[in-house]
């Protein structure tokens, strides 16, 4: 069978290179004699695809020597407590919500402190990005906290809010290594790598060293960054094979040239899918044109039969995984940085012929 074109939101599609680069390496990784999965994490061939990991990815992103770099389990949902457990030392922080993400992350802040909600674009179903531009920061909040680009609903800070100096914290899964970012503008960046990057299993954390607290009695040890920090993300058993995929991802990043080149293609994959929506009489984007995201693109016909019937009908033409989250109904492409241009061509292509045979 050959392979589809795979629009999942995540667990998303991943380099081809690299999947072949993980099979070959399966039974035996560089003539040790197993493979990665069977290793000890402990073991100096494991220590050496972490570091090499690390280095890769301070390369890609540029990230400061003052800023730590962890490779932690759990997922984004358990980062929403971990970031306010460790950050939030006076139990306050703000937050823009812009999505169910970051929404998320506010309830699970109302849960262990005192929260502010500065914007929010809920009364829009999520559709746009609210004004940052002049936030009522408070003088004492530890941070200001903000899903840069949501998944479920397709949108992306067009700018980083102004948090009048107050440290910045992103969480960046869904964009997480698609375009340059200047980490020394935030002061806590976290993303599962599961949509951009790698499978599910791995969070990648990197926060600034002196953000990490020293003493937090009150919090768990397995929760507190400074555990991870100190031990390298080696205080347990991390996801080796996870890490070891996100690795192999950094260099094939690398070796296209980087974040500013994998930006550029990412623009006119998403430039391809937007400028169809925009010009459709049946298929439309659900989403502010400025606030649209590179890597999930939500879109609607209005009619959820006809939608249901696009996604089967895409299905059976190998465009698979369109099916758009039950909070916004209709469709979504997730063109993550794996997603060939070929593969957006073919999906839009695919909606030209599907709009002409409604139309005719």
């Amino acid at each position: 069978m050959s392979r589809v074109y795979n629009f999942s939101a995540g667990p998303a599609v991943l380099p081809e290179e690299v999947l072949s680069q993980a099979a070959a390496e399966m039974l035996d990784y560089h003539g040790c004699g197993m493979s990665v999965m069977e290793m000890s994490h402990r073991s100096p061939v494991f220590q050496g695809i972490l570091d090499e990991a690390e280095a890769d990815l301070r390369q890609l992103m540029g990230v400061p020597d003052d800023y730590a770099v962890l490779f932690l389990q759990g997922g984004d949902s358990l980062l929403f407590s971990t970031v306010f457990m460790n950050l939030a030392k006076n139990g306050k922080a703000d937050y823009v919500v812009s999505g169910n993400w970051s929404k998320k992350a506010f309830e699970q802040a109302q849960i262990l402190g005192d929260p502010k909600l500065l914007a929010s674009s809920e009364d829009g179903n999520f559709s746009y990005v609210p004004d940052v531009s002049s936030l009522d920061v408070r003088d004492d909040a530890s941070f200001v906290y903000i899903c840069q680009n949501e998944t479920i609903t397709g949108t992306r800070f067009p700018e980083l809010p102004d948090t009048k100096g107050h440290v910045l914290v992103a969480d960046q899964s869904s964009m997480f290594l698609s375009e340059p970012v200047d980490v020394s503008s935030y002061g806590l960046i976290h993303a599962g790598v599961q949509k951009n990057v790698g499978p599910a299993g791995v969070q990648v954390v990197i926060v600034r060293r002196d953000l990490i607290a020293e003493e937090l009695a009150d919090v768990p040890t397995m929760l507190r960054l400074k555990t991870h920090a100190d031990a390298g993300s080696l205080y347990d058993t991390p996801n080796c094979w996870g890490i070891y995929v996100c690795g192999l991802v950094f260099k094939w990043l690398l070796a296209l040239g980087g974040l500013p080149e994998m930006e550029k293609v990412n623009c006119r994959k998403a430039a391809l899918l937007y400028d169809y929506l925009d010009a459709s009489r049946l298929f439309s984007s659900t989403v502010a044109p400025r606030d649209r995201s590179l890597m999930n693109v939500p879109f609607v016909t209005g009619d959820a039969d006809l939608d249901r019937r696009f996604v089967a009908e895409a299905a059976a033409a190998g465009l698979v995984n369109l099916k758009g989250h039950r909070l916004v109904g209709g469709m979504r492409a997730s063109i993550y940085n794996a997603m060939p241009e070929e593969g957006v061509r073919a999906l839009v292509e695919f909606m030209d012929r599907f709009e002409r045979g409604v139309r005719r």
